[in-house]
């Protein structure tokens, strides 16, 4: 056993494969993330199997590559910690299955992290951000307000009725014309547009609490495309900077205004954010300012942990750990799981259970 905590960490939920070797310390020894934009370019968004069939082609190399770079061996280890969901269930499954079996050949503890709790906890490897503190989880099918107590204790103040805002950017890219995944070329359309030139709705704002709604968002900006085309004749490429940028402005003044009621609704000393659509400077910035009028300090993560990535999924095992948290060979993978098990669902629920 090492002086200080050491996991490896396996991430397989969508579209990247990642492992990452992270000490209790905070220290990120290693970091893999074989990304699959490539494999689903010609699809216009993740397709599943295709997905499952890449990470079970990649996962043992990610593993072995973060390792190396880590300079340790399986056997520097103390526990493996792998995301057990909610994700692509084909995707959750093969990282399931490796970290078990490495766990049953090694001895090493395995924990089940929930790819959610790894987005939330992030902070705390970056930033050593104290509990409680209050999350804005924006990944790209997720977007909810956490009050974090514990590594395993979450409560949802508020989150999407329907889409997510990263759906939302990947929908309106592909409106648009734009490459996927959607968020980057979206955020670099709209530096060249005006944010003011259509008038695009926030949604929910006029309701009282924190849940949110961008589907009705998506769909205004499909009427204006189709308004411009039937009058112009086609899309100019200003016209389309234009919406990006109106689009994006709508996002960010929804957050916004969601984010000053939450930090009312649970007053915390922290306002995190994390999640892929966190990368979106335009959204941190509003966020910061909202974070700045409560006296309340703000944490991003750097670019790279906002996105999916192993680290976070060892550092979330290593706190499930340290809290006693231990997972048999008789997990299983789950392609939904909410991290606030006493809420209500906000999507509602099947077989497979509740979806948020």
């Amino acid at each position: 056993m090492s002086m200080a905590l050491t996991f490896l960490g396996i991430e397989s939920s969508c579209d990247d494969t990642a492992a990452a070797v992270v000490r209790e310390d905070g220290t990120i020894l290693a970091s893999v993330v074989a990304g699959q934009t490539e494999l689903h370019a010609d699809f216009g968004g993740v397709v599943p199997e295709i997905a499952a069939r890449a990470h079970a082609e990649k996962l043992d190399i990610c593993v072995e590559q973060a390792l190396a770079e880590a300079g340790v061996a399986l056997t520097d280890l103390d526990g493996i910690a792998v995301t057990a969901g909610p994700g692509l269930i084909g995707g959750v499954l093969a990282g399931v299955m490796l970290a078990k079996g490495l766990s049953a050949g090694t001895g090493l503890p395995l924990v089940g992290v929930n790819h959610l709790a790894g987005h939330a906890l992030t902070p705390r490897l970056t930033d050593g951000v104290e509990y409680p503190y209050l999350m804005l989880l924006v990944s790209g099918g997720h977007c909810q307000f956490l009050s974090v107590k514990g590594p395993e204790d979450f409560t949802r103040l508020g989150g999407t009725i329907d889409d997510a805002p990263g759906e939302a950017f990947d929908k309106v890219a592909k409106l648009l014309g734009l490459p996927q995944p959607g968020g980057p070329f979206v955020e670099a359309a709209a530096s060249r547009g005006n944010p003011k030139r259509f008038a695009l709705p926030r949604p929910l704002l006029d309701r009282p609490g924190c849940d949110m709604s961008f589907s009705g968002l998506k769909t205004a900006v499909l009427r204006q495309r189709d308004q411009l085309t039937e009058a112009q004749g086609g899309l100019h490429e200003q016209d389309r900077d234009d919406i990006c940028a109106g689009f994006q402005a709508a996002v960010a003044d929804v957050l916004a205004e969601k984010t000053r009621r939450a930090l009312a609704a649970s007053p915390a000393p922290t306002l995190a954010v994390a999640g892929g659509v966190a990368a979106n400077q335009t959204l941190r910035t509003a966020l910061q300012a909202v974070a700045a009028e409560a006296g309340a300090a703000f944490v991003a993560p750097p670019l790279r942990l906002c996105t999916d990535n192993a680290a976070m999924i060892a550092w979330a095992g290593i706190e499930a750990y340290q809290s006693g948290h231990r997972d048999g060979m008789d997990m299983v993978a789950r392609p939904r799981w909410p991290l606030d098990q006493k809420s209500a669902p906000m999507l509602g629920a099947g077989k497979r259970g509740a979806k948020a």
